[in-house]
């Protein structure tokens, strides 16, 4: 099944996916060895260790093999109309708190709250897809209504 992805989505778990598989797994395979080697395993704690890490990072590539092997990379274009689209960065302005946010909408394989990546598919970035500089949103949160206006896009 395809989902959509940033290029920069894209090689970062690709990144992690080498990383995992050429430094970090060959390093444990190693020190699983040597903590083998030690003699009695059923005691040894650098053994026990290395075999659940070599598990958790095996367990972690094939998530990424499904991730990238499923991915359609989405390239930012900027549409003429200046609408919002996936692959955009857009400043809000809270109109109660009068406060400022900025989210970017990405792949749901990508999104971190903490950091402002958000899913199309979220409550705020369903109320902000299609909209433009200028507008005003209502997104229905945990909490109630709340009032956005589009204060910046780009992408």
């Amino acid at each position: 099944m395809k989902h959509l992805i940033s290029k920069e989505g894209f090689e970062k778990f690709k990144a992690e996916w080498e990383h995992l598989k050429y430094v970090e797994r060959p390093e444990m395979i190693n020190q699983v060895q040597a903590a083998a080697a030690e003699g009695d395993r059923s005691e040894n704690a650098a053994y026990t260790y290395g075999r659940m890490r070599v598990r958790e990072i095996d367990r972690r590539l094939r998530e990424l093999d499904r991730i990238l092997d499923g991915a359609q990379i989405i390239e930012n274009k900027v549409p003429e109309d200046g609408s919002i689209r996936f692959g955009a960065t857009i400043k809000l302005l809270d109109k109660k708190t009068k406060r400022q946010k900025t989210y970017s909408i990405v792949g749901e394989k990508e999104i971190d709250p903490l950091q402002g990546r958000i899913s199309m598919k979220s409550p705020i970035g369903e109320a902000l897809m299609g909209k433009k500089k200028g507008d005003v949103v209502q997104v229905d949160a945990p909490r109630g209504k709340i009032t956005y206006e589009i204060l910046e896009v780009t992408y």
